[in-house]
């Protein structure tokens, strides 16, 4: 019997959000209904509301959740009625040729719930990355389940399904940052900062936060950042040059993801070292640069996505250092609000007054 639940919807590119009512399937072979506890209002979610992602509206939105599973379906044995979990949006297939190499974290078929969540008029709903969680309940794949400790706040726990574990991820798992590394974060919003906190959880030696808002420059150093240089008074080569003795940061992390945060995060590198992008750009973005640099300065130029992480890995190890004390992960919730303040919630996003807004149902 499908469940008719209040959820978030972006009816129209750039339109204001509208809280109404959607119906939720029973959850049939291999999917899994949640009961949503929170989810982060997170910028891939107004990007939907946008029309920046496509243009098959109307989007459930909301993708950063923690919530306790309600039904199973036929064939579901990974999770059962009861876990605490927090949803990802890269259920692996386990069949592609990454996952059979060994690299499940570059799946090429990742997957969600066959059946559609609809409004009450039966017009099908797309749910944001797969998930659709700014509701009472969402249905998704049993993939995109991951059972964590239960006694974390789901308020924190679900950060973990997009934003903090790709920042985290994206020092640790993809930049391999290690013991007396040197680091550079260029851009220090919720992403930037989970890069940081990153960092400092596996014992870089310097952390260095770039960023043009001294209000994100101060939350940097709540999660490890030992310098902070504003762009907008300083070179940031320069600046982090100055902090590396000449040499430049072993990795520089880039979180924004616009070609010039991009070259300033690769002439910022020590010799050889690493650049990390995990800020996404859009489609019309060009970068212009000489062939020769990329041959003489060597090292690694890569992309992070999702923070390479494996979330059966990841979450409840990372829940597990959020427990102990170790890793902050309580600091990136600015303010708790209800499902009907989302709208309001993107406007303080967009003026950079918050880490994050966490939904509470």
């Amino acid at each position: 019997m499908s469940h008719i639940v209040r959820g978030v919807i972006a009816r129209s590119a750039k339109a204001p959000v509208e809280l109404v009512d959607i119906v939720i399937p029973d959850p049939g072979p291999g999917e899994v209904v949640v009961t949503v506890q929170a989810c982060g209002v997170c910028h891939t979610d107004l990007t939907y509301r946008d029309g920046g992602i496509n243009d098959e509206f109307p989007f459930l939105l909301g993708h950063e959740a923690a919530g306790i599973v309600e039904s199973i379906g036929e064939g579901v044995s990974h999770v059962a009625p009861g876990d605490f979990v927090i949803l990802n949006w890269r259920a692996v297939c386990g069949e592609c040729r990454a996952c059979k190499r060994g690299r499940p974290h570059l799946c090429f078929d990742t997957h969600n719930a066959k059946q559609k969540m609809t409004l009450t008029d039966g017009t099908e709903l797309t749910p944001a990355l797969g998930i659709g969680a700014f509701a009472n309940k969402t249905l998704v794949a049993e993939g995109q389940c991951t059972k964590v400790d239960p006694t974390a706040d789901p308020a924190i726990a679900g950060l973990l399904g997009c934003g903090v574990m790709a920042g985290i991820g994206a020092a640790v798992n993809t930049g391999a940052v290690t013991l007396d590394d040197t680091v550079a974060v260029i851009g220090c919003g919720g992403i930037g900062d989970a890069a940081i906190a990153g960092a400092h959880l596996v014992g870089a030696k310097t952390i260095i936060a770039v960023d043009t808002d001294n209000t994100k420059l101060n939350w940097a150093r709540g999660f490890g950042a030992t310098h902070t240089i504003n762009a907008s008074e300083l070179d940031p080569v320069e600046t982090i040059r100055d902090l590396t003795d000449g040499v430049g940061a072993d990795v520089v992390i880039d979180a924004v993801g616009r070609p010039e945060t991009w070259k300033e995060a690769f002439y910022a590198r020590a010799l050889a070292g690493t650049l990390v992008l995990v800020g996404v750009p859009i489609p019309d973005m060009r970068l212009e640069m000489p062939l020769v640099d990329f041959f003489s300065r060597g090292g690694s130029l890569k992309s992070s996505w999702y923070g390479d992480c494996l979330p059966e890995r990841d979450f409840p190890t990372l829940i597990s250092l959020y427990l102990q004390g170790r890793l902050p992960l309580q600091k990136f919730v600015t303010e708790r609000i209800t499902l009907d303040a989302v709208e309001e919630a993107f406007h303080k996003m967009h003026a950079g007054e918050v880490l994050r807004s966490v939904v509470v149902l």
